[in-house]
């Protein structure tokens, strides 16, 4: 997964800050500053384990501070699940 997919997934399921531009580069902005709360980021991660068939922790999420850091984990899983992007 790539950060264009993610922060298409988290307008879709969290909506986004009139403030935030995360069409720019925000890949090591943390979520709270992109406006995201961890309700937010489980919300979207909840849809990408269902949407992929691959499963992530709470806590694995909950250290997500950054869409980096949520990207490793989210292709770290596919990569083990045999379905990198």
């Amino acid at each position: 997964m790539e950060l264009k997919e993610l922060t298409g997934l988290l307008r879709e399921c969290a909506g986004v800050d009139e403030g935030v531009d995360l069409d720019g580069d925000v890949i090591d902005t943390p979520f709270a500053e992109l406006g995201y709360d961890s309700l937010a980021v489980l919300q979207t991660t909840g849809h990408i384990e269902r949407e992929y068939g691959i499963t992530l922790s709470d806590d694995t999420v909950a250290e997500a501070e950054t869409p980096r850091m949520l990207l490793g984990f989210i292709n770290e899983s596919l990569t083990e699940a045999g379905r990198a992007a």
